[in-house]
Order: structure tokens, then sequence, then C-alpha cells
């Protein structure tokens, strides 16, 4: 099978399963193209950042069209992931690579473990009755989660935005549990405005690498056409699965990348 083809076919895979948890994609992209293709890890970060962009894309037009995102509160966070993303493409290029994949690691660690417990207390209705609804514009009526623990939530942006330029993961798995465990906000909201937000976190972040030239437009080009395809089948199979089971899913993925990120840091990847 011609490279091209299955670059394409991964690149579906990854923009499914990405734009389903809002994640952007990243988390599969890099070690597919570092294990299975051969790709240098910067131009495999490079590379997941430019497809997280047609993730986004893909996702958050279908997002926002159906009212499942909240953009106030995803252009709130995204001015400080945009500032984080920069910062991470830069450092990428300065810092050690197992110092970062360690702390990275812990983190995700945690995140997971949060999740977990959140779940596992189903008293955690911080919102009774029906779910909140995204697009109401701020005011009285405005989503209470839109600004609980604002100044909490936007340093938290700016650790996303870092770990997105750094990683090339998109910083939806950071900004996922940031607006469900520390805003309030429901799964499914945050899942659709993290798809919104990861765009532009992860444009930010390309800028380093493309202009390190790390970024090979023979492998970037059909990886992201296979993105695009593949992030709107993850958005709508979003909306339909139950949040309980979005959680969980989102825990095991957590879980996974905490690990291989603490492997990469122990020097046994």
């Amino acid at each position: 099978m011609p490279t091209e083809l299955l670059l394409i076919l991964s690149g579906i895979a990854a923009g499914t399963f990405g734009a389903m948890l809002g994640l952007g994609g990243g988390l599969l992209i890099v070690p597919l193209l570092t294990f299975a293709f051969g790709v240098p890890l910067t131009a495999a970060v490079g590379t997941s950042l430019v497809c997280v962009i047609a993730t986004s894309t893909g996702a958050a037009a279908l997002n926002v069209r159906a009212g499942r995102a909240d953009v106030r509160l995803g252009i709130t966070l995204g001015a400080a992931t945009v500032v984080g993303a920069a910062s991470g493409g830069i450092a990428a290029g300065i810092l050690p690579e197992r110092v970062v994949a360690g702390l990275f690691a812990a983190l995700l660690a945690y995140t997971a473990l949060t999740m977990l417990r959140g779940l596992r207390s189903s008293s955690v209705a911080r919102h009774p009755g029906p779910e909140p609804d995204p697009t109401v514009p701020d005011g009285p009526d405005a989503p209470t989660y839109r600004t609980h623990r604002l100044p909490l939530a936007w340093a938290g942006s700016l650790v996303a935005g870092q770990a997105s330029g750094l990683l090339g993961v998109g910083g939806g798995i950071i900004s996922v549990p940031l607006m469900r465990m520390v805003m309030g906000a429901p799964m499914r909201v945050a899942v659709a405005t993290s798809n919104f937000m990861i765009g532009i976190t992860a444009a930010a972040g390309a800028a380093a690498y493309l202009f390190r030239g790390e970024i090979d437009p023979r492998v970037a080009a059909p990886v992201v056409i296979g993105v695009t395809l593949g992030a709107g089948l993850g958005a709508g199979a979003a909306a339909r699965l139950r949040p309980g089971w979005l959680t969980v899913l989102f825990v095991v993925v957590v879980a996974y990348v905490a690990v291989r990120m603490a492997l990469r840091a122990a020097g046994a990847e």
C-alpha cells in the first residue's frame, strides 16, 4: 500500500479519535509518525500541530453550528493557550525532552485520577436540572461555569498551551479536565469547546516549528487530509455518546499517554 494512502488512513483514525475527545488527534499522530513511519520526533510534533489545526477546523464548525461549544468561554481561555503555545514552541528547541516528558507524565497521571474521582462521585451535580446552554450570551442568564474560578482556569490554559507547543498534543488533554473539574462545565460542553480552542492554540505553536524547518509538507499534507475527514466523524460521535462513557474513555486515554510519557522520561523509548 502506498505510503501516502497509509498516512491518510492514519490521519482519519487520529482525527476521529481526537475530535471525539476534544484532544486534537496529536495523541495518535505523534506516536504513529514516530514509530510507524520513522519520522523524527520534532518533525512529528510539528506535523501534529498542523494536523491539530485541521482537526479543530472540521470539528469546531460542526460543534458551533450545533450549539455544543461555548464560544465565549473558548475565546476567553484561548488567549492564554495562544501565549502558552508560542512560548512552548520556542522552548521545544531548548529544554531537554526527558525533563518535559517527566513533568507532563506526572500532570497527566494527576488529571486521570482527578477525572476518575469525579466520575465515581456522582454527587458532582454542579448544575442541577437541565444542562446549561453554552450559546447564551454573557449576562444574568449566562452559565455559571463561564466565570467560575476563571483566574485559575486562565493559568491552567497557559499550561495547556505550553504543553501543546512542546508536545504537539493540542492542549485539549489539559483543557477538557480544566473546564470540567475546575470550572464545572458539562463534559459535552468541555469537549466541544476544547475542539474550538485547539486550532488557534496549535497555530501559535506550529509557527516555531515552521520557522525552524521541522515540518515536511510531503508527510503533513496526506495526514492533514485524513485528519480533516476524521474530524467530522469524531464530532458527530461525541454528540451521541453518553457523558459517563465519554469521561471513562477520556480517563483511559490520559492514563495511556501518561505511561508513554513516563517511559520516554526514563529513557525506555
